[in-house]
């Protein structure tokens, strides 16, 4: 059974489901992304990777500031069997809700209920999870909080980076959508969340990368790994910061925030964490060994 369905969208996360859908029998009526964005330097205008992507499919791409009336309407002719909504950014109007036959399905990168909100990798990798993965739920008026027809779970290694993880999710997400669409078809279940065990993946502040060196090492290595490769994690030393993309436990003690020998291994409230890759602001990108060649920051120094 083929369905006539809306795609919306906007980061590269979002492109493997696009992609699924567009290989699928399913018929692709239109595609929404976020309306391009101006850089921050220059007057260049940046289309997502969304509408990037659908504009090489040949697909018809609308990029509304806001989903108004006219948005309304559009839909409404339109018909669709099923709107499909995977990394958009923007909230779904209740009166949109009950066009589609089969609503509007949404992909998220959590095991919901846990990690509802805007930034659910970052979160499972900060506090330390050993897994996570995607569910497909059906929107309803509130943030996350629709049933679920189905979760695909996925073990976090511990060396995954949110950039490693959420690769990992985007295909996971990709491979998972047309089988998920046919249990909509057949008629299954959605179940409806465990509401009371909900937790909150706020989204990520950029004064959330400040390392602070009274915490445990292994929570310091979770918070680098959930910041990269954005917005990354910092430390500041006589007024210049320094971001650290690579980190690995040390079993060397010394004083929170010490620097214990000459390879830039840091003390930290328990042990200390060694920096494999670190970058000085305005500057590229270093292993450790090239940077303590020309950036020198001694050991004894406090950061």
């Amino acid at each position: 059974m083929s369905l006539k369905i809306i795609f919306m969208g906007t980061p590269k996360f979002a492109v493997p489901t696009l992609e699924a859908l567009h290989k699928s029998e399913h018929l692709l009526v239109s595609t929404y992304s976020q309306n391009p964005k101006k850089s921050n330097r220059g007057q260049k205008i940046n289309k997502s990777e969304i509408q990037q992507f659908a504009e090489s499919l040949k697909l018809e791409v609308r990029t509304p500031e806001k989903l108004d009336d006219k948005e309304l309407e559009y839909i409404k002719k339109i018909n669709p069997d099923l709107v499909l909504v995977v990394a958009y950014g923007k909230i779904i109007p209740k009166q949109f809700l009950d066009i589609p036959k089969y609503g509007f399905i949404n992909i998220h990168a959590s095991l919901l209920p846990k990690w509802r909100g805007a930034a659910p990798i970052q979160r499972s990798i900060m506090q330390g999870e050993e897994e996570t993965g995607i569910t497909i739920m059906k929107i309803n008026e509130k943030l996350d909080s629709g049933p679920i027809l189905k979760s695909f779970s996925l073990k976090i290694l511990p060396e995954d980076t949110f950039g490693d993880l959420q690769n990992k999710l985007s295909e996971l997400a990709g491979n998972s959508i047309i089988p998920s669409i046919n249990l909509i078809i057949s008629g299954a279940k959605f179940n409806e969340q465990i509401h009371a065990e909900a937790t909150n993946a706020e989204k990520i502040k950029k004064e959330e990368g400040k390392i602070n060196w009274n915490d445990a090492a292994k929570n310091i290595i979770n918070k680098i790994r959930a910041l990269n490769p954005s917005p990354g994690s910092f430390f500041e030393f006589k007024k210049i910061r320094y971001k650290i993309w690579r980190a690995e436990l040390s079993l060397k003690t010394g004083k929170p925030g010490e620097v214990v020998d000459d390879k830039l291994t840091v003390a930290t409230q328990d042990c200390a964490i060694s920096i494999k890759e670190i970058q000085r602001e305005g500057k590229k990108k270093l292993s450790t060994k090239e940077f303590l060649i020309g950036n020198q920051i001694p050991a004894g120094s406090f950061l």
